[in-house]
């Protein structure tokens, strides 16, 4: 097939004679505008080409996060139908908890519009930030789209797959073109670490968020650590990394995918002590116990259900479980025992983008990435804990 350049400032990005088309407009405009999108990205970052992906993942779901001119932008595009599995992130509220929550009936059918808009572009509305359990599982090597941060970040690192950070924009292009822009996290050398972190101490369950927190605002890059954990740490703290830093992948020794090959010529020794993520720790007394930043996983949701099985709730306390539906389906039977006790186990929405930091203005959480927004006006001010899981589980037994 005969390849086309368009001649940029920075660097020629060459096209295919197909997307060549698509960016003249030969496919309707709603498309040119998807490739134009996908273009610039690849003027900017230096791209080549663009290159297949083979799975999106799309965030600015909620309205309280993309509101009236997200909507109007989305309905914009109606007509269109993407062209890789798509899947997308959680939306402002559980349906079946709109009283807890407080969803008043505008926010209600604003966000039901969202959602259909998106269906109609032949998106499953997952409304899960972890799509790599049963919705949307990436391959070691596999170039994606996508856009949730601690998606991305889980992706690269724990599965090895390869995704920029992209935006809720950037990343629905893709879906609808099929390719991206070929830079940065989807080339070899781009995603060696640039800092070797090694901690003084040995961490506990509740440091790797902290640690996630401390490393995102202080390393620009890809750092490499020596340190053991679960997935589940590991998760809770690349998440963490993302969301007070623009980290996107990391290495753990004998651990992460591609940490073999990860550390070059040329990189930063940094060592942490436990003083330096203190600053992150809260002893607050909490009014909610939220777990699920990013949704709690099967074996988070297995470990609280052991924990709280034939244990009765304080009536002065919540616990909300927040988790994908499709591992709420697949574990009916813990969800039981944590219901039979008193907490909540809400699907398609997250602590952050539904009211919850709005109602609770004491939160405690395993997540570091949830104190990081909670604690921001926009998402309610809420004064946050960040500590283990048993802590917090204690917390709100009698």
């Amino acid at each position: 097939m005969k390849a086309y350049a368009i001649n940029l400032e920075v660097r020629d990005v060459y096209l295919t004679a197909e997307e060549e088309n698509i960016l003249q407009g030969e496919h309707g405009e709603g498309l040119k505008m998807m490739m134009e999108i996908l273009v610039k990205i690849g003027e900017i970052y230096k791209a080549d080409r663009l290159i297949p992906i083979s799975s999106a993942q799309i965030s600015g779901v909620s309205y309280n996060t993309i509101g009236e001119h997200g909507l109007h932008f989305l309905k914009s595009l109606q007509g269109l139908k993407v062209k890789v599995l798509t899947t997308l992130n959680p939306l402002a509220f559980d349906e079946n908890h709109l009283e807890e929550l407080k969803v008043e009936d505008e926010l209600f059918e604003k966000q039901m519009e969202i959602i259909r808009a998106y269906m109609n572009m032949g998106i499953r509305p997952t409304a899960t930030c972890t799509p790599y359990y049963f919705d949307n599982i990436p391959k070691l090597g596999e170039h994606i789209a996508w856009a949730e941060s601690s998606a991305v970040i889980y992706a690269n690192s724990i599965i090895g797959a390869r995704t920029n950070r992209e935006g809720a924009v950037s990343a629905l292009a893709a879906a609808l073109i099929g390719k991206t822009p070929n830079y940065g996290l989807h080339l070899d050398e781009e995603r060696k670490a640039t800092h070797l972190i090694e901690l003084s101490f040995e961490p506990n369950e509740e440091d790797f968020p902290l640690l996630g927190l401390w490393v995102g605002k202080n390393i620009k890059g890809i750092p490499y650590l020596r340190l053991h954990g679960s997935e589940d740490d590991f998760k809770l703290m690349g998440a963490a990394m993302a969301a007070s830093g623009s980290i996107a992948m990391y290495h753990v020794e004998n651990f992460t995918p591609e940490y073999r090959e990860a550390i070059g010529d040329k990189i930063e020794r940094i060592v942490v002590d436990r003083k330096d993520i203190e600053d992150y720790r809260s002893e607050e007394d909490v009014e909610l116990v939220a777990i699920g930043c990013p949704h709690a996983s099967p074996s988070e949701l297995r470990r609280i259900a052991e924990y709280l099985k034939g244990k009765k709730k304080r009536k002065d306390k919540e616990l909300w479980v927040f988790v994908a539906r499709s591992v709420k389906e697949r574990n009916e039977n813990y969800v039981r025992i944590i219901e039979d006790f008193g907490g909540k186990v809400m699907v398609d929405t997250c602590v952050v983008v539904s009211n919850a930091g709005k109602i609770f203005k004491k939160i405690g959480t395993t997540s570091g990435k949830a104190a990081f927004y909670l604690s921001k006006k926009k998402f309610g001010g809420a004064k946050v804990k960040v500590t283990d899981l048993y802590t917090l589980l204690r917390s709100v037994i009698e």
